[in-house]
């Protein structure tokens, strides 16, 4: 069957720019560059399909768009080019509209949002820390003896979501098959659909078993809140959780350690030591940040956004790395260092929770510190510029991080 022609674009965006190709995946930051002095703050841009949108470049605009929930909703369902999406278009499970926090607007936002940023407060660092070291030892114990890894597919991409997973009221016990079935919806392959449908039963069957057996975890922390969240409710946000926090964060490891292998500041010396892996954390953050781009917002009403007419249900993606980048309030990059105020969480209501941003550090410093500890002499198996990253308009991860090493214990 024929899919029938999209409509024809508008004018605003007959010279827009393609989120895509091997150019824009390399150097990305190249690619805003040139938009920001083609187009200034705000882009026109092209997602896979043709599909419109505005790529906000500045940090001042970022900054502006998710402070103003009253002029750039969160809820998908405003958005105007609904007739240009097919149903298998593949952003679809980012931008279509579900029911959790992450698409809720106003007070009903707020109330669930303030719910799950308390309950991961409560969260035992400490316990957290030893748990994270604990699967990172596991993932190393099984390469150790080859003398040779790639440190994304092998351990990067396998260290938070268990951790998430345990956090949020998981059983230990069935741990392993979760985390299987997260990948294979993650993969967007053949039984996604599936896998994906499991997650979300486990997830709902967890939820309900706290409610008679409650512990020390996110899920019964939830339950108990005086917000009177519902079981559904709960389940939707902790699938949320178990996303988001499981691909930004192994992108966030795998992307500081690429920094820490091919950045001579970052080497151990004999002189003692190297810059530290909160250094590191921090600089990745800055120049690149697992989350790119991040959408969206919607345009509640017409109006006029960096010199570019902006119209009602218009779809904006938030150019978080653009953002970092801005050379108004970044002239000069090294002036980065200690500096936390990267828009690499977002910024506002629908930001990443302060609790979770510390979650994801705690996770992300533990990861690289065992890897380090257990692997001292670790170095990269192919020359640094060979190094690809994963076709992604949103996010921005290494394809793979060869290594070898001759000690490990």
């Amino acid at each position: 069957m024929t899919r029938p022609a999209a409509p024809a674009l508008d004018p605003a965006f007959r010279h827009a720019t393609p989120l895509s190709g091997p150019a824009f995946q390399q150097t990305s930051a190249d690619l805003y560059a040139e938009m920001r002095r083609a187009h200034g703050p705000v882009a026109p841009v092209l997602l896979d399909g043709d599909v419109p949108a505005w790529l906000v470049l500045g940090y001042r605009e970022v900054q502006y768009v998710v402070s103003t929930p009253e002029v750039f909703g969160r809820d998908s369902r405003r958005w105007n080019a609904w007739d240009r999406v097919p149903p298998d278009w593949p952003l679809l499970p980012l931008i279509g509209h579900q029911p959790t926090m992450m698409f809720a607007e106003g007070a009903e936002h707020r109330r669930r949002a303030e719910a799950l940023d308390e309950a991961l407060g409560a969260v035992d660092q400490f316990e957290l820390g030893a748990q994270a070291q604990q699967v990172a030892d596991g993932l190393i114990d099984a390469f150790a003896g080859s003398g040779e890894a790639d440190l994304i597919a092998q351990y990067a991409d396998g260290v938070p979501l268990p951790v998430v997973a345990r956090m949020i009221g998981v059983p230990e016990a069935e741990t392993a098959d979760l985390v299987r079935d997260v990948y294979l919806t993650h993969a967007a392959g053949e039984g996604a659909n599936e896998a994906y449908a499991r997650v979300r039963d486990k997830v709902r069957r967890m939820v309900e078993s706290k409610k008679d057996t409650p512990g020390a975890d996110v899920a019964s922390r939830l339950l108990a809140h005086p917000a009177g969240l519902a079981a559904e409710e709960i389940t939707e946000d902790l699938l949320h959780l178990m996303n988001a926090g499981q691909l930004p964060t192994a992108y966030w490891i795998g992307n500081t350690l690429r920094l820490m292998l091919t950045d001579d500041r970052f080497a151990m010396t004999l002189a003692g030591g190297r810059r530290s892996v909160g250094q590191a954390l921090n600089e990745v953050l800055w120049e690149d940040t697992p989350t790119q781009n991040f959408p969206g917002r919607f345009a509640v009403h017409d109006l006029r956004l960096g010199g570019r007419q902006i119209r009602k249900g218009d779809l904006l993606i938030l150019g978080l790395a653009a953002a970092n980048h801005d050379p108004l309030v970044r002239p000069l990059p090294q002036t980065s260092s200690g500096n936390q105020a990267y828009m690499s969480f977002s910024y506002g209501d629908h930001r990443c929770p302060y609790a979770a941003q510390e979650i994801a550090k705690v996770i992300a410093e533990a990861a690289i510190e065992v890897l380090l500890d257990r692997l001292p002499d670790v170095v990269l198996a192919v020359p640094a510029d060979s190094l690809t990253w994963r076709p992604s308009p949103l996010f921005r991860g290494l394809s793979a991080l060869p290594v070898k090493f001759s000690l490990a214990w």
